[in-house]
């Protein structure tokens, strides 16, 4: 893990198209903004976690599939 010290304002740069920039600090919260493609999801990790248990939910064995019939 790159661990990385941040000011207020202050950003960086992944793969050339994504950006995280310090929006504010206060307390013990930090105040993230990402820019990033339209086509890259970005989520809170327990959004993700969610997103994830729900997809393999539905890859399960005897879980139920959405196909149309038409």
């Amino acid at each position: 893990m790159l661990v990385l010290s941040r000011k207020k304002n202050e950003s960086i740069v992944i793969n050339n198209d994504i950006t995280i920039v310090v929006v504010e600090i206060r307390g013990d919260k930090v105040r993230l903004g990402v820019e990033a493609p339209k086509e890259v999801p970005v989520h809170r990790r327990e959004v993700y976690d969610a997103i994830k248990r729900n997809e393999n939910g539905q890859s399960e064995p005897g879980a139920s599939a959405n196909i149309d019939s038409e």
